[in-house]
């Protein structure tokens, strides 16, 4: 799974011109689910969502308060741009099963956070997301994806002199 946050001054969903969802200051949550994710992945994200801390203190300590507000599925996030002009979707998960997980992890966010202030776009529809970005701070989360490693540094042989 993978998430993209937005720090928003505000933000809203609109579907067929009506808004679904709306929040003021918060978060913008953007999120898809890739093939073979499971709730292991959902719960992972979720709880990195829940936990990022975004906003400064009351006494001035910088990043130190987290919040949640919106939620948004986009498996755009996971298209692969690699070869060619058209992006492709492979990597996302569809259907059923996806739609599913998603709404796992938005549940299990509103469960951790005040689910009154949880919001949530509409699965699979064609949505206009306004938003005021705050910062702007925007960060890509991850969950379940093997990471690439990093490539080994080569030594050199020191030269004897």
């Amino acid at each position: 799974m993978k998430a993209i946050l937005q720090r928003v001054l505000s933000a809203s969903v609109t579907v067929d011109k009506e808004v679904v969802s709306s929040i003021g200051k918060g978060v913008l949550v953007f999120a898809a689910v890739a093939p073979g994710d499971t709730e292991k992945e959902a719960d992972s994200l979720a709880a990195k969502v829940l936990k990022m801390k975004l906003w400064d203190d009351d006494a001035g300590g910088r990043w130190r308060r987290s919040v949640m507000d919106i939620g948004v599925s986009q498996f755009t996030l996971l298209a692969s741009t690699k070869k060619g002009n058209k992006p492709d979707f492979h990597g996302a998960m569809g259907g059923e099963e996806a739609k599913r997980l998603y709404e796992y992890f938005f549940n299990k966010v509103q469960q951790g956070y005040v689910v009154d202030k949880v919001k949530n776009g509409v699965f699979q529809a064609m949505m206009e997301v306004a938003l005021i970005n705050d910062g702007p701070v925007t960060l890509e989360l991850s969950a379940g994806q093997k990471a690439t490693p990093a490539p080994t540094p080569t030594s050199t042989p020191a030269s004897s002199k």
